[in-house]
C-alpha cells in the first residue's frame, strides 16, 4: 500500500498525537518529520514553522468541541452546556488543550467558542468587562479540574493518597485532615467538576441578579 501523501491535517495530527504522548515541549518540526518518515524540509510545505503547528493544534481541538447549544434555554443552561462541551473536548485531549490556552487564535474555529461564550452571557444582561471576566473564570476553573484529573494534583487536595496515608497523620496536629480521611482520599472527577460549576453558575446569577436590582434603584 502506498504511504499516504503528506498534508497540513496528517502533520497536525501527528503533532496531536506526540503532545498526549510526551507534551508539547517534544514538539519541533525535525521530530514530527522523524515520526512521519519523511524529510523535515518537506514539512514547510504545509506549515511555515512550529509556532504556525502548535497554532493549528489548538485550532483542531477547538474544531471538535460539540456544541448543543440551546439559544431558547435560559442562559444558566446555556453557560452549563458551554462549560461541558469545552471540559469533554479538554478531557479527550488534555495536553493539548494546555496548547490551546497558551496560544492567542485569530482563526473562525479558535474564537468561535468566545464568541458563543460572551454572546450567552451577553445577552443575559453582563456588561463587557463582567462577561470577559467570568469568561475567563469559567477557562480557569476548567483547565484547574483537568490538571487534577490527569494527575497534576494540588498538595491541598492530594487525591491520590490512601485513606490509611491520611489516618496516618498525627490527628493532634491535623484534626480535620484525620475525620476526613476517606473523602480527601477519594474523588469522582465528573461530580466534582458539577459541583464547581454549579458554584460558579450560582454566584454569577446571584451577580446578575443584584445587577438588575442596582438598575431599578
Amino acid at each position: 500500500m502506498p504511504a499516504e501523501p503528506l498534508s497540513r491535517p496528517r502533520i497536525v495530527a501527528a503533532a496531536i498525537d506526540l503532545i498526549e504522548r510526551e507534551g508539547a515541549d517534544a514538539v519541533s518540526m525535525r521530530r514530527i518529520a522523524a515520526d512521519l518518515g519523511v524529510g523535515v524540509m518537506s514539512l514547510y510545505n504545509h506549515v511555515p514553522n512550529k509556532a504556525a503547528l502548535l497554532d493549528a493544534v489548538a485550532e483542531t481541538v477547538l474544531s471538535g468541541i460539540e456544541f448543543t447549544d440551546d439559544p431558547d434555554a435560559d442562559w444558566t443552561d446555556r453557560v452549563r452546556m458551554q462549560a461541558r462541551a469545552f471540559r469533554q473536548i479538554a478531557h479527550h485531549y488534555p495536553r493539548c488543550t494546555m496548547v490551546v490556552v497558551s496560544r492567542q487564535l485569530q482563526s473562525t474555529a479558535g474564537l468561535l467558542p468566545v464568541e458563543r461564550a460572551l454572546a450567552t452571557l451577553r445577552s443575559a444582561g453582563f456588561g463587557g468587562e463582567e462577561a470577559v471576566r467570568i469568561l475567563r473564570m469559567f477557562i480557569a476553573y476548567i483547565v484547574g479540574s483537568l490538571l487534577r484529573e490527569v494527575g497534576v494534583t494540588p498538595t491541598f487536595a492530594p487525591v491520590h493518597n490512601t485513606q490509611a496515608d491520611f489516618e496516618r497523620v498525627d490527628p493532634a496536629l491535623f484534626p480535620e485532615i484525620n475525620v476526613l480521611a476517606a473523602e480527601l482520599s477519594s474523588c469522582d472527577h465528573e461530580a466534582e467538576f458539577e459541583f464547581g460549576m454549579e458554584l460558579l453558575v450560582q454566584a454569577i446569577a446571584v451577580r446578575r441578579e443584584h445587577g438588575n436590582e442596582r438598575e431599578k434603584k
